[in-house]
């Protein structure tokens, strides 16, 4: 996870007709004006969310300033988009194939039409989150504040001194949104107060929010850094726990999103948000039963293979209770990550002509999150004073599967998310790429990542190959199931558990991160089947003259680009490669 075969097309897909068609312009004029439109966009963007830039490591980007996620803020920023919208309505993009504007115009009509589409979710108004609210963000933000040098240190100064400010406009939202009938699920309030009592019970040199004064040896900087967090940042943490407690009694019960007004419409719009895809709750629902049951067919197989029955819930039964399988302490499970990550790193260039420069460390998750989070990767930095990360979970090792440890690394790291958002960092020049990005392609690409593993020899088990073909799709059907069909908590469990591949105390902690991500669950094998569909028709097409690592380098060529643009990506690289063999021929 990243802090993401149907009809080809060029663009991504519209929810909306444009007012007028677009104007004829000339090619070399119409690429202008996307080029010129996005900057414009990304401008903005970091103007409004100065905080995004320390978190993608921007380059040359001021390290202060705060986003403003008032009511009235939010309005604002709306404002802007409905006139880029409009601009961006009258370009024709379909013209510009072949060339960077092609790709750049994809980028923009998805992030402009997400963003409008997703108005209908009012996420502003439930702010009370376990994984992005401002616990998480802030303590996050806060190690990666720069503080190098004395200017650095007082644009940390001004802008954490907006923290409290940030936080009771996030107490005055969710108030709001009380008031219109919207709220977070109670279980979610649950953690973020745990969250909450957790930082405001930490001695100040030991607080997530200390760190920017560890790491600057300036005892002037210290003394107002604890001053800060003493008298503004903690107070206001406290105004909003005790807030809490009168939010949670009026959260809503139910998981699903369902239960806030305009559910269905917020949940189509997440779902075209992470995937790019426009399809139904209905058919994804039954595309994912269709593929966990081809995956439990083919665990069936490799069950008989290894054990002589195809009983897949006693071959589950039978690596979750193997003690080998297991670890003793927090080190020994990140002594392994580090023995996986080296031996997938090795076999790359036999698979990839384009491998990313830069190493990925491996760094535990911080204590207070540890309840609520999941391993998870942290991209480089675009300005290169931060590597990337697998941050992973350490808690419970004795709990933890070595078998699920192994695919989870592979997916995070290589030949996963690392390799490609490692080459996409990189090598992607457009700056609208490292905003507009999307789950399905990214998350699609680590699915597809952890079958490629199992083709590249990196397993070290048996229990990892039947593992892995548990739990993919599953998310398709559990996802739409707790926001749209009344799953309940505890059918949603036990549909995760039947995988194997987490604990219920894992899954249940999944349900709380579905219920604040709707629709996200859903990119991840959305996109992968449209990665191995690719790879069939690559294979079909060009036969003995295919190869696998120009096919994968011409897909990520283009960093994240949306489903629609990968197919089109994808059919034009398979006729081009066709067209070149009947030449030698």
């Amino acid at each position: 996870m990243i802090m993401m075969g149907a009809a080809c097309a060029t663009t991504p897909p519209s929810t909306t007709s444009p007012v007028a068609p677009p104007a004829r312009h000339s090619v070399d004029d119409a690429a202008a004006r996307v080029t010129a439109l996005a900057d414009a966009y990304v401008h903005a963007f970091f103007r409004a969310s100065p905080e995004a830039a320390d978190f993608i490591g921007l380059r040359g980007a001021p390290r202060g300033g705060l986003s403003d996620h008032s009511l009235a803020g939010v309005r604002a920023w709306d404002a802007q988009l409905d006139g880029w919208l409009g601009e961006l309505a009258h370009i024709d993009g379909d013209g510009l194939w072949g060339r960077p504007e092609w790709i750049t115009y994809g980028f923009l009509r998805h992030v402009l039409e997400s963003q409008r589409d997703l108005r209908a979710c009012r996420f502003e108004l439930w702010p009370v989150n376990q994984l992005t609210g401002w616990p998480a963000t802030i303590t996050a933000l806060a190690r990666r504040q720069a503080v190098e040098t004395a200017a650095d240190r007082e644009q940390a100064l001004d802008r954490f001194g907006r923290v409290a400010r940030y936080i009771d406009d996030d107490r005055d939202n969710a108030r709001e949104g009380l008031r219109l009938g919207y709220s977070s699920p109670e279980s979610v309030v649950v953690l973020v107060m745990a969250q909450l009592d957790a930082l405001i019970a930490a001695k100040t040199v030991d607080s997530p929010l200390y760190d920017p004064a560890k790491r600057a040896s300036d005892p002037a900087f210290q003394a107002r850094w604890t001053a800060l967090i003493e008298d503004q940042i903690v107070p206001a943490a406290r105004r909003y726990r005790a807030f809490l407690d009168e939010y949670r009694p009026r959260a809503r019960k139910a998981i699903g999103i369902a239960a806030n007004p305009d559910g269905a419409r917020c949940y189509a719009a997440a779902f075209r948000s992470y995937t790019t895809l426009e399809r139904s709750p209905e058919d994804t629902v039954r595309l994912g039963r269709a593929q966990v049951a081809k995956n439990v067919g083919e665990s069936r197989a490799v069950a008989r293979k290894l054990f002589g029955s195809d009983d897949t819930a006693a071959a589950v039964a039978r690596l979750q209770a193997d003690r080998a399988n297991h670890f003793a302490t927090r080190a020994e499970i990140q002594a392994f990550t580090h023995d996986v990550i080296a031996r997938a790193k090795a076999a790359l260039p036999r698979w990839f002509g384009q491998l990313p420069q830069g190493d990925v460390t491996v760094e535990p998750v911080p204590d207070f999150l540890e309840a609520a989070a999941s391993s998870s990767y942290r991209p480089p930095s675009q300005d290169g004073r931060r590597a990337a990360a697998y941050v992973i979970n350490l808690g419970q090792p004795d709990q933890q599967l070595r078998s699920n440890v192994e695919i989870t690394a592979l997916h995070e790291t290589y030949p996963g998310h690392h390799l490609q958002v490692g080459i996409e960092a990189e090598h992607q020049s457009q700056p609208i790429a490292l905003i507009a990005g999307n789950s399905a392609f990214r998350e699609g690409w680590a699915r597809y990542a952890e079958a490629l593993s199992e083709e590249m020899g990196l397993y070290s088990s048996d229990y990892a190959r039947i593992h892995r073909r548990m739990w993919p799709a599953r998310g398709m059907v559990v996802d739409p199931g707790l926001h749209l069909q009344g799953w309940t908590r505890q059918q949603a469990v036990d549909y995760m558990v039947e995988s194997g591949r987490f604990t219920a105390k894992e899954c249940d902690a999944l349900v709380d991160r579905v219920a604040v991500w709707p629709g996200q669950l859903t990119a991840y094998d959305t996109g992968a089947l449209e990665f191995f569909a690719l790879r069939e028709q690559a294979e079909r097409t060009l036969g003995a003259r295919f190869r696998v690592a120009a096919f994968h380098d011409a897909l990520l060529a283009n960093g994240a680009v949306t489903l629609p643009m990968l197919r089109e990506i994808g059919r034009r690289w398979i006729e081009a490669q066709a067209e070149d063999q009947s030449k030698v021929r």
